[in-house]
């Protein structure tokens, strides 16, 4: 066996990263945003030369430019879908804005090409990020690895090479090169991106391992079990893009019927003119007539009646923590009836901490005495367990305590000298080897802390049992009413999916208020997906709310995913459709109730435009409807359905939703 297996270093390795390498698409890399860019500066700079009274052709020639630069694109795209027999929105947004020109309103389509090609840069901008984040999650994966040979020897290899069989040496600090299982050695392994547990996992001969997982303080020995290309995170990378590709993009309610009504305003526009001419009607009434009802039955208040409301609730919602990333997600959470919640970092705060501490009878130590000690002992050490006891030390106040001759032995715990005692700390079931009493009330009370969903620590002084630290992630302030609101909001409990045990997600799912039915512990990244789809197939629209590399698969295959900003890997945070920034977890059944407020305005103004229109359109056929009028009752009607969507600005609207939750 090579030496390395035998060593016992003190120190772990620096801790690598537990989220993808970030990468960054440069917003002008891409060619929309550098078109939507010139089309922007040559308005910015027509604008003023047009509202100073300058001739003409000063500004004309400008806005012709951003027409081409903002438009070309757009128009190319749907000419090539009408060449497909469809009629894209591109191309009648492009038809509208000529159509503005010809009627002298040149300001006013150079506008609407300006915020069109602009939409374009941004959503172009949106799948490039999303790339981005699945391929920096490509680099976790180490692209070498040490093989051993039969002979002990070592030769460093491309990853890609390993083939199953294969024995690989992992170091301490180094991500391992390929799933496996362990031939020899222990350490603790970190492997939060695969299965989002919050601390690490010893591992030790005959365990299985993943690849990419963080190693800790020991040499692990590992045999090949699968090829590079069916490794768990490789996986995770095809699902996120299988999902990402394949889930078919929501449109929004007034797109649904937008095609219909724009080809069916185009004949009826074609009609108005050339019927009248075939009874011999003269040619400027007809057409006169014919401008005006293309100008009333244009869907302008249609269209508007949908994006304001959403826009403004985005715009609330990012005022108060929440990051929608478009208008289609803000409608389609309107629509969530079912929720799916990650446990750690979602539910928890992700972070380990000292719950319990109980110094045994006969000790002589108390509470803080106990902490200090321990937190001496530990403070070398780089394991999580051990930076939540010099965290829990620190909060107190506690002073340091003298500490030398430090050492960590991986999966059983560290020892060292604290104040002319040797204090050891680790694992109850490692560190405890006699029958006595002390011993016996000692595995109790860890048995009673492990039984309550924490990692019970036992202290040990000059080879004595003196006390018991329990160690937890601590649930969110806000975990247990966020859970209740999104029952009475959908109906039903939301399920938790973890990969962690299943004792502690179903301690912590009862503190929540989650049944047992409802709890799916021990799930790897596939297994959550899994567990997502079986409820879209009983026809759930599904809300998946989490944080983890682990969790992006899950959050790209649900109807909407939100993920949790602050503590959230990057591609969790790319992947999501909606991201809370402050990590406030009530607020997502309070973005669903303005969701729902948003769809509710729209109807009304899809009522309000539908009456206008209908008037108007009426009026022309039967009657004469003189242009001026028509203009003001089109534009008038707009402005209406406009002002109505802008409600959802205020933060009245917010603290409205909220107040409907409590």
């Amino acid at each position: 066996m090579p030496s390395d297996l035998l060593q016992r270093p003190g120190r772990a390795a620096p801790a690598a990263s537990r989220t993808a390498p970030k990468r960054c698409t440069r917003m002008f890399a891409l060619a929309e945003a550098r078109w939507a860019a010139a089309a922007l500066a040559l308005f910015l700079i027509a604008l003023p030369l047009q509202l100073t009274g300058a001739p003409a052709w000063a500004w004309g020639p400008l806005y012709a430019a951003a027409y081409v630069t903002g438009g070309w694109e757009p128009a190319w795209a749907g000419l090539t879908a009408l060449r497909e027999k469809t009629l894209d929105v591109d191309l009648l947004m492009i038809v509208a804005a000529i159509g503005a020109a010809s009627i002298g309103q040149v300001m006013d389509g150079a506008l609407l090409i300006v915020i069109f090609a602009t939409s374009g840069a941004l959503e172009a901008l949106a799948t490039a990020r999303t790339q981005d984040a699945v391929r920096g999650l490509l680099d976790l994966a180490p692209t070498t690895a040490t093989r051993l040979a039969y002979d002990g020897s070592e030769a460093t290899v491309p990853t890609e090479d390993l083939v199953v069989g294969d024995t690989i040496l992992v170091r301490p600090g180094e991500r391992v090169g390929a799933d496996g299982r362990v031939l020899a050695g222990a350490s603790e392994v970190d492997q939060a991106t695969i299965t989002g547990e919050p601390l690490p996992v010893t591992k030790e001969t005959g365990d299985e391992i993943f690849a990419s997982t963080l190693n800790g303080s020991g040499a692990l020995r590992v045999k090949v079990e699968r090829d590079a290309s069916d490794s768990v995170i490789a996986r995770i990378v095809a699902m996120v893009e299988e999902a990402s590709g394949t889930k078919a993009p929501t449109q929004l309610f007034i797109e649904k019927v937008e095609q219909r009504y724009s080809l069916g305003m185009v004949f009826a526009t074609l009609a108005v003119f050339l019927i009248p001419l075939a009874f011999g009607a003269d040619l400027t009434g007809s057409l006169l007539r014919a401008m005006t009802f293309m100008i009333v039955a244009s869907p302008c208040a249609v269209v508007l009646a949908t994006m304001p409301p959403l826009l403004s609730a985005i715009a609330n919602a990012g005022r108060h923590g929440v990051l929608v990333k478009s208008a289609v997600v803000m409608e389609r959470l309107g629509q969530v009836d079912a929720v799916a919640l990650d446990k750690t970092g979602t539910l928890t705060e992700g972070t380990p901490r000292v719950t319990d501490i109980h110094p045994l009878d006969g000790s002589g130590l108390t509470e803080d005495t106990l902490l200090a000690q321990t937190a001496a002992a530990e403070h070398p050490s780089e394991h999580p367990l051990a930076r939540a006891v010099v965290d829990a030390a620190r909060t107190r106040g506690l002073a340091n305590a003298d500490m030398r001759d430090f050492a960590s032995t991986p999966g059983i715990g560290v020892t060292a000298t604290v104040d002319g005692h040797t204090v050891a700390v680790g694992a109850p079931a490692r560190l405890l080897d006699g029958d006595d009493t002390v011993s016996a009330r000692t595995a109790e009370i860890a048995a009673g802390l492990e039984d309550g969903g924490r990692t019970a620590v036992l202290v040990l002084r000059d080879g004595v049992p003196v006390g018991v630290l329990g160690i937890a992630d601590r649930l969110r302030p806000d975990a247990t009413a966020t859970v209740a609101a999104l029952t009475t909001l959908t109906g039903s409990t939301p399920m938790l999916v973890t990969g962690d045990n299943p004792r502690a997600a179903t301690r912590l799912a009862a503190e929540v208020g989650i049944t047992g039915d409802e709890v799916h512990a021990g799930l790897l990244p596939e297994d959550k997906v899994e567990a997502v789809r079986r409820l879209e197939a009983r026809g759930r629209k599904v809300l998946f709310i989490g944080d983890g590399v682990n969790d992006a698969p899950a959050l790209a295959a649900a109807h909407t995913g939100i993920a949790m900003g602050r503590v959230g890997s990057d591609l969790a945070l790319e992947t999501a459709d909606a991201v809370i920034v402050r990590d406030e977890l009530a607020t997502v059944p309070t973005v669903i109730t303005l969701s729902r407020a948003a769809r509710r305005l729209v109807v009304q103004n899809l009522v309000i435009a539908g009456v206008f229109i209908s008037g108007l359109v009426i009026w022309d056929l039967v009657g004469h409807l003189p242009l001026p009028l028509g203009v003001l009752g089109h534009e008038g009607s707009t402005v209406i359905v406009g002002l109505n969507g802008l409600r959802l600005l205020r933060d009245a609207a917010w603290a409205r939703a909220a107040k409907d939750m409590r």
